[in-house]
């Protein structure tokens, strides 16, 4: 299951087709009140209101064709029912249609300015979190993000997967931020292990090249708080037998191991700096070995799981709810995670999340089969 920021845009929904159409019912409704209402009521003079809604979701030409349907209805009314106060209400028709004409203009101005800018931060982000492989080798993949809002297409959570020489390595990581300032910073990363993941020998030299990368693009940038932009991140690799998974975790919440309907914290057996933090920390990097067995299943994901909040404050438990999951397919998994997130935050995420679910062996618990129709 993989999600992508862009993934959000979808087709205007059916309930969004009456308040698209409210300039139309808003004039119907007070053109028909003016006739039911005594003369003394001059509901008409009420009638400006519709140019003026329209021009928030209607193009230029239909808030200008409104304005004069509505025009021509409050001249009719003059001359049908000599009503009061007409001239009076048509001035305030066509000022107020010419108004919205010029709020429509600028409104479709920004829409359009908006849309290249969105077009520029999916391009930007398709270089960060391209999509990763479902399959390198034996090992299996399957991958979530899921932005903090629909507007907030661009983040610093990434993830990325190669297949080497040395067996499959894979690198999930958050930067410290948001926005263009963490995305530059989290392109430096994947970028730098794309290349690096084939030539060093091992995570640690992996880990230290990153560091460096990360640093010099910091560095790179003068008037920026750099000092403060680092990233967590974990390194995996695993083996050409997929019989263990060597981890290195850059000060990244610990990854967990589901193994026979088990689910085991690994937490790393002593701490490694943050990418960008060894010149502070020093660059004491420490590989944890795991074994793995047919079946096993390595989920890596970013803090914006377990820090997710219920109503209460309450964080989100995430070894305790994959403990009740049981053996469960990769990509059902994700789906439930993702399910299970919405709920507990009650459908507002606070951070961007990235997760990544490794399996190394082809008999994966099968997805459900979808339910068989009733014959006919």
């Amino acid at each position: 299951m993989t999600d992508r920021p862009g993934r959000h845009r979808s087709p205007r929904r059916r309930w969004d087709l009456p308040a698209h159409l409210s300039p139309l019912l808003l004039t119907a409704a007070l053109g028909g009140l003016s006739l039911a209402t005594p003369k003394d009521f001059a509901i008409s003079r009420l009638l400006p209101a519709a140019p003026a809604l329209a021009a928030s979701m209607w193009s230029v030409g239909a808030t200008l064709s409104l304005g004069g349907v509505i025009l021509g209805v409050v001249v009719g009314l003059r001359f049908l029912y000599d009503l009061p106060a007409v001239e009076f209400t048509a001035g305030s028709v066509a000022a107020v249609t010419a108004a919205a004409a010029y709020a429509a203009h600028v409104r479709l101005q920004r829409e359009r300015t908006l849309t290249r800018v969105r077009s520029v931060a999916d391009a930007a982000q398709a270089v960060v979190l391209r999509p990763v492989p479902q399959r390198l080798g034996c090992v299996g993949i399957e991958s979530l993000y899921l932005a903090a809002a629909e507007e907030a297409r661009i983040g610093g959570d990434f993830f990325e997967a190669v297949d080497t020489p040395g067996g499959v390595r894979l690198i999930l990581g958050d930067v410290r931020g948001k926005g263009l300032s963490a995305v530059g910073a989290a392109s430096a990363v994947t970028n730098s292990f794309r290349e690096a993941a084939y030539d060093e020998p091992d995570l640690v030299r992996l880990a230290r090249r990153l560091d460096t990368s990360l640093s010099r693009y910091t560095g790179a940038r003068p008037g920026e708080d750099t000092g403060e932009q680092f990233a967590t991140a974990v390194l995996v690799q695993i083996s050409p037998a997929a019989d263990r998974a060597e981890l290195l975790s850059c000060g990244h919440p610990p990854s967990l191991l589901l193994t026979g309907g088990e689910v085991r914290v690994l937490a790393p057996g002593a701490p490694s700096p943050p990418l960008n933090m060894a010149s502070l920390m020093g660059d004491d990097y420490h590989v944890d070995t795991v074994p793995l067995a047919p079946g096993d299943q390595l989920l890596l994901y970013t803090d914006g799981v377990t820090e997710t909040r219920d109503a209460t404050g309450a964080f989100f438990p995430l070894p305790e709810w994959a403990r009740g999951q049981g053996r469960t397919a990769s990509r059902t998994l994700l789906g439930m995670l993702h399910q299970q997130l919405l709920r507990f935050s009650g459908g507002g995420l606070d951070d961007d999340i990235a997760v990544l679910v490794i399996h190394c062996d082809d008999a994966q618990p099968a997805d459900p089969p979808p339910a068989s129709e009733p014959a006919g």
